[in-house]
């Protein structure tokens, strides 16, 4: 009895995982099934949904342009050279300024008073130098006396010159033509070197600085004119000449180009405006050109997608140069062609394709 008591344990431990092991097996494969069921089987004979354009020829010669920001060609925050009150601001955000007018004010009182203490003793000092001139002359004193009384007459007329020039520092005027763009103190507050009170803004003349793509620097010139718009006022045409052009690129991999720009005599273009320099590719004449989102491949073989009897057919193209987002192809493709230009996902060379 015990024996085949034994025998049984000994069965059931081999036949209890292989049921366990069993179970799993059918469970995973349960699993995979159910999941091959969900996933999405691709059919290569199903047709893309794809949008076209049908190829004409059109003007290779076209204007096109960068965009770009105007920026004042001066502007500077002005602070006083000496402390001292504010007695007066003479001017306001928005006040259109010279070269030369005074801004503001400051108390400069106690400093005219030790200009007038100063003028009495150099007159008391000029007394002495003439007194002592006719008494060495008669060798009634000695002429040390004399130097002395010259001395302190030169010292007083230092001081005196240093006097009239912080007084003349307590006139805070304008550096240059421009329009006050910020007001950043008050009459009564207490002025200190460095610190701003007012910033002027040059406008009459200003920058006007795009990123150009490598490709496209040796479209630029320095010293030569280019035709600019400010988005605002897009009927007026400017003119700017290239007055620097970039030696280092930018975190986008592209150059700044920066001209000078004579503002409208209204100053209507304000610093800060978005606007355009306007360009005209060299190359005339008629051609295909095509929006370069559609081109596939690499830069050494570029392709596009050719529409044919239902198909989407690669074909080799060569591009004769780009304009900013669209290229000028010189073979591969002719008027009338249809060619793919979105609905790229799955597409592949042969794929059946429908058009939106």
């Amino acid at each position: 009895m015990n024996t085949k008591s034994s025998i049984l344990k000994k069965a059931l431990y081999v036949i209890i995982p292989l049921a366990i092991i069993a179970i799993v097996v059918i469970k995973l494969k349960t699993n995979k099934e159910i999941t091959q069921s969900k996933v999405y089987q691709y059919d290569k004979e199903e047709a893309i949904n794809v949008q076209v354009d049908t190829l004409q020829l059109e003007n290779v010669n076209a204007e096109f342009s960068y965009s770009g920001t105007f920026e004042p060609n001066k502007e500077t925050k002005i602070s006083a050279e000496l402390q001292g009150k504010i007695n007066t601001i003479l001017v306001d955000a928005g006040s259109v300024v010279s070269k030369g007018q005074t801004l503001i004010q400051l108390d400069n009182s106690l400093l005219k008073l030790q200009l007038q203490t100063i003028e009495v003793q150099i007159e008391g000092l000029e007394a002495d130098v003439n007194r002592y001139t006719i008494l060495a002359k008669a060798d009634a004193i000695q002429g040390v006396q004399l130097e002395k009384a010259e001395l302190g007459l030169k010292s007083a007329k230092v001081q005196k010159a240093t006097l009239l020039e912080q007084i003349n520092k307590t006139t805070i005027k304008a550096p240059f033509n421009g329009v006050v763009t910020a007001k950043l103190s008050e009459e009564g507050a207490f002025a200190a070197p460095g610190v701003p009170l007012l910033q002027i803004t040059d406008i009459t003349t200003l920058k006007f600085t795009v990123n150009v793509p490598e490709k496209d620097l040796s479209q630029f010139k320095l010293n030569q004119s280019y035709s600019l718009t400010a988005d605002a006022y897009s009927e007026i045409l400017l003119t700017g000449k290239t007055t620097m052009i970039g030696s280092k690129a930018n975190m986008g991999s592209s150059f700044p180009v920066q001209f000078t720009v004579n503002n409208t005599s209204d100053l209507k273009i304000k610093s800060g405006m978005f606007g355009k320099v306007l360009l005209k590719s060299e190359t005339s004449g008629k051609g295909i050109i095509i929006p370069s989102s559609a081109i596939q491949g690499t830069d050494n073989q570029p392709q596009v997608y050719v529409l044919q009897n239902g198909k989407a057919i690669l074909q080799n193209i060569t591009i004769l140069k780009k304009i900013q987002n669209k290229a000028v192809v010189s073979n591969g493709l002719n008027e009338g062609d249809v060619i793919v230009t979105n609905g790229f996902i799955n597409l592949f060379d042969g794929a059946n394709v429908t058009v939106k």
